[in-house]
C-alpha cells in the first residue's frame, strides 16, 4: 500500500505517536534530536500538522515502523474528507465492502462517493483483511463517533441494554416471541444491536429457525448507512454464535415510513427531541394519530403514536423521552387518551446524566399496543421515580470525587421495580402502581416524583443509609484523633535548616511540572456526568468549593492529551493551584482530572520523592505567603519559588503518611459535614410531614 494517495494529508504530533506506537513525549524528543525529521507544513507552534506521506517515509527510514499501514494512520485520511458526512459516507461504504458476501448490499450512499472517497475505501479494505473486519470497522465508527460527539445523539450501551431488559420484562410473550425489532429513529443502531445481542442468541429463548430481524431508519443517510453495516458486521463478527437480518433505511420516519406495512414485536426508541417541523400540517390526517392530533409542540407524542402503530397487538415500545413530555399543557389530551386505551403501562424517571442531554432527567416510557384477545387490560399505570437513584463516586472526595451513573445501581432499580418487586428495605428507588382514574384529573400530569411515596419509603432507606455513613465517618475521626493529637510537634523548624524550592527539584529530575490548559470554548459539557466522563477542574471551580462543574468525556480527554491540547493527570501526580486566594496541594488519587489554567500537576520520580510529602509541604500557608507575587488575594504563586524539605526518601514517607492521615481528616470532617447536613434535611421533612413515631422522647 502507497504511504498515502492524498499527498496533503497532514498528522499531528500525537497521531505520529499513535502510528509510531510512542507516546506524543518520544515524537517531541525524535523533533529535537533528529535534523531530517520532516518540517511542519501547517498547523500553529504548539500544535503543528506535517504530511502524512513524509512522515511515514522518515519512520520507515529510521527503522521506527516495519512496514506502512495501520489502523491509526487511516484516520487522519478519513479526517482531512473534512465532512462529517462525507466522513461517515466513506465508513459505511468501508463496512459494506468488509461484510460477508450476500449478507448485504452496498448502501445507496456509497454510489456518491468522490474518486478521493473511493480510493480512501478501497486501501481501508485492504488494511482491514490484514486486521480484522469488524475490529477496523469499529475504530474508525468510534473515532468519526469521538470527532462529531458534539453533533449526534448517542444512547449510552448500559442505558440502551437497560431499555432492551425492561421491553423484556414488560412483553407478555417472552423472549421466545420476539422475533422483529424496530428502531424508527436508529441513528448508528446502538439500541438495535443492544437488542440483537440480547435476543438473537438462542441461549435466551430466542427460536434457532427464525432469524431475528431488525428494522431501521434514521432521517440522516450517513447514521443510516452506518448503523446498516454496523449491524451486519457485529453479526458476523467474531466470537458471536447469532446471527440476524438486517434492514435500515434513510429517510424521515414520521413523512415517508418504508417499514409502514411491518408490525415489530418490540420498538425501542431514543427520538429527537424539540422538533418543530415534524409533520404537522401534511399529516393532519395520518391514521396513526389514534390517540389525537399531536399538537405542533408536542413532537414527541407524534412518536409515541407512530411506534404503538407499527406494535403488533400485545407488543412493547421503550422510548427515551424528555421530562416535559409526562407534563406539558399541550399533550394532556393525547396524554388522558393513552391511558383510557390502557397502553401507557409505566414510567420510570431516570438520574439526569444518562444520556445527552447530560443534565436533563429524561424518562422511559414503555407502552404497550392493544391485545384483541386481552380480556382484563391493566387499569394502573407503574410509576418509577429513579432520578434519585445514588450515584457512584471516586472516593468522595472535595477535590476529584465525582458523580457519575451507577449503572448496576440503577439497573437494578428499575428492573425491580418493572417486575413489580417487593424490593424489601434494600429497594433503591421509590415506584408505585397508580390507578389511572387518579392520573385522570385536569392536567393529567404523569411525572412519577408527583405520584410515588418517596419520603415515606426511599426517604426512610436513605436515612437509615445516612445515619449508617455518618456513624462510620464519626469512627474513623475518632480513630485519626487519637493518631494526629499524638503529633507533639518538635521545637525545631527544620524548614529553616534545609529547603529545595520546585524549581530545584525540576533541575535535578526529581519531578516535572506540567501547567493546565484551557479546553476549546464549548468543548466541556455541563450537568451530571456519565460514568466514563473525566472532570474538569477550573479555577473558578477551587474558588467555589473545589468540586469540578465541567467534564469531558474518556475518548475526548484521551485524544486532547495526546494532541497536547489537555492536561490530564495520572493518579499520584501532585496537583497544585497557583492563584494565591484558592492556593491548595492534594495528590490525586482520582485521576484522570483535566486541569485548565493556573493549575498545574507535578509528577514525581518515586525513587527520589514520596509524593504526599510533597504535597503537604507545598500546601503549607506559610510557603504560599513566600512564593506569592505580592500581598494582595488576586496573586498567584510562582509555582517554581515553593520551598521542599531536603529529608531521605525513608523520612519523607513518614512525612508523608502523616500527611495523607491529614488529608483524610479534612475530607471525613468535610463528607461528615454533608451528611450531616442531609440527615438534617431528611429529618425535617418527615417531622413536618407529622411522622414523628408515638412515645418518641
Amino acid at each position: 500500500m502507497p504511504p498515502s494517495a492524498d499527498p496533503s494529508v497532514s498528522v499531528t504530533l500525537a497521531e505520529i505517536a499513535r502510528i509510531a506506537g510512542v507516546g506524543r513525549a518520544a515524537v517531541s524528543n525524535w523533533r529535537r534530536r533528529h535534523e531530517s525529521f520532516p518540517a511542519p507544513v501547517g498547523g500553529t507552534d504548539t500544535s503543528p500538522q506535517f504530511a502524512l506521506s513524509q512522515v511515514e517515509e522518515w519512520l520507515q527510514r529510521q527503522g521506527k515502523i516495519t512496514e506502512v499501514g495501520s489502523r491509526e494512520r487511516l484516520w487522519p485520511e478519513f479526517e482531512a474528507l473534512g465532512d462529517r458526512d462525507a466522513m461517515g459516507a466513506a465508513i459505511a461504504a468501508t463496512g459494506a465492502r468488509l461484510a460477508p458476501a450476500g449478507s448485504g448490499e452496498e448502501p445507496p450512499i456509497a454510489e456518491g462517493l468522490s474518486d478521493a472517497q473511493r480510493s480512501l475505501v478501497e486501501r481501508a479494505v485492504v488494511l482491514a483483511r490484514k486486521h480484522g473486519a469488524y475490529d477496523t470497522f469499529d475504530f474508525l465508527l468510534g473515532r468519526w463517533l469521538d470527532t462529531h460527539v458534539r453533533q449526534l445523539s448517542i444512547t449510552p450501551l448500559p442505558l440502551a441494554d437497560l431499555m432492551a431488559e425492561v421491553a423484556e420484562l414488560s412483553h407478555d410473550g417472552g423472549t421466545d416471541d420476539i422475533g422483529t425489532v424496530l428502531d424508527p429513529a436508529c441513528g448508528t443502531g446502538g439500541l438495535l444491536l443492544a437488542a440483537a445481542r440480547r435476543w438473537a442468541d438462542p441461549a435466551s429463548g430466542h427460536s434457532p429457525d427464525t432469524p431475528l430481524r431488525l428494522l431501521g431508519q434514521d432521517i440522516e443517510p450517513p447514521q443510516a448507512a452506518l448503523a446498516a453495516v454496523r449491524l451486519l458486521l457485529a453479526g458476523h463478527s467474531p466470537g458471536q454464535g447469532a446471527e440476524w437480518t438486517v434492514d435500515v433505511q434513510p429517510g424521515n420516519t414520521l413523512r415517508a415510513d418504508p417499514h409502514a406495512d411491518v408490525r415489530a414485536d418490540v420498538v425501542l426508541c431514543n427520538p429527537p427531541f424539540n422538533e418543530r417541523d415534524w409533520g404537522y400540517e401534511e399529516l393532519a390526517t395520518d391514521s396513526r394519530w389514534t390517540y389525537g392530533l399531536p399538537p405542533r409542540t408536542e413532537s414527541e407524542l407524534a412518536w409515541v403514536q407512530h411506534a404503538l402503530a407499527r406494535l403488533t397487538p400485545g407488543g412493547t415500545a421503550v422510548l427515551l423521552l424528555p421530562p416535559a413530555v409526562a407534563s406539558r399543557k399541550a399533550g394532556r389530551r393525547i396524554r388522558a387518551a393513552l391511558l383510557r386505551a390502557r397502553v401507557l403501562r409505566a414510567i420510570v424517571a431516570l438520574p439526569p446524566g444518562c444520556a445527552p442531554p447530560h443534565s436533563v432527567a429524561l424518562h422511559l416510557w414503555v407502552l404497550r399496543a392493544p391485545d384483541k384477545g386481552e380480556t382484563d387490560p391493566s387499569s394502573e399505570v407503574l410509576l418509577v421515580d429513579a432520578a434519585d437513584t445514588q450515584t457512584e463516586t471516586a472516593g468522595g472526595t472535595q477535590r476529584g470525587g465525582r458523580a457519575g451513573i451507577d449503572w448496576p445501581l440503577l439497573r437494578r432499580s428499575v428492573l425491580s421495580a418493572v417486575q413489580a418487586g417487593d424490593g424489601g428495605e434494600d429497594r433503591p428507588c421509590a415506584y408505585a402502581s397508580v390507578p389511572v382514574i387518579d392520573l385522570l384529573d385536569d392536567e393529567v400530569d404523569l411525572t412519577p416524583a408527583r405520584h410515588v411515596p418517596g419520603p415515606a419509603s426511599a426517604g426512610l432507606l436513605g436515612l437509615r443509609r445516612s445515619w449508617t455513613r455518618f456513624g462510620t465517618l464519626l469512627h474513623e475521626l475518632r480513630d485519626l484523633t487519637t493518631t494526629l493529637s499524638k503529633l507533639e510537634l518538635s521545637v525545631e523548624d527544620r524548614a529553616t535548616q534545609s529547603t529545595a524550592t520546585v524549581g530545584d527539584l525540576i533541575r535535578a529530575g526529581a519531578l516535572t511540572l506540567r501547567s493546565g490548559q484551557q479546553p476549546a470554548d464549548g468543548a466541556v459539557a455541563a450537568g451530571d456526568a456519565p460514568a466514563d466522563a473525566v472532570p474538569v477542574l477550573t479555577i473558578s471551580d477551587m474558588l467555589t468549593g473545589g468540586r469540578p462543574a465541567g467534564w469531558l468525556t474518556a475518548r475526548e480527554a484521551s485524544a486532547g492529551e495526546a494532541a497536547g491540547t489537555l492536561t490530564v493527570t495520572t493518579p499520584d501526580e501532585v496537583v497544585i493551584v497557583g492563584a494565591y486566594r484558592a492556593f491548595d496541594a492534594w495528590v490525586d488519587v482520582d485521576a484522570p482530572t483535566v486541569l485548565g489554567s493556573q493549575l498545574f500537576a507535578m509528577r514525581v520520580d518515586p525513587a527520589l520523592l514520596d509524593p504526599w510529602f510533597l504535597a503537604g509541604c507545598l500546601r503549607a500557608p506559610a510557603n504560599a505567603r513566600r512564593a506569592g507575587t505580592h500581598a494582595s488575594t488576586s496573586s498567584r504563586i510562582d509555582i517554581r519559588r515553593l520551598q521542599v524539605l531536603r529529608l531521605p526518601l525513608p523520612e519523607q514517607r513518614l512525612y508523608g503518611e502523616a500527611f495523607r492521615r491529614l488529608s483524610t481528616f479534612e475530607r471525613s470532617l468535610r463528607e461528615a459535614g454533608t451528611v450531616g447536613r442531609e440527615l438534617v434535611n431528611g429529618l425535617t421533612d418527615g417531622l413536618s410531614a407529622g411522622r414523628l413515631p408515638r412515645g418518641w422522647t
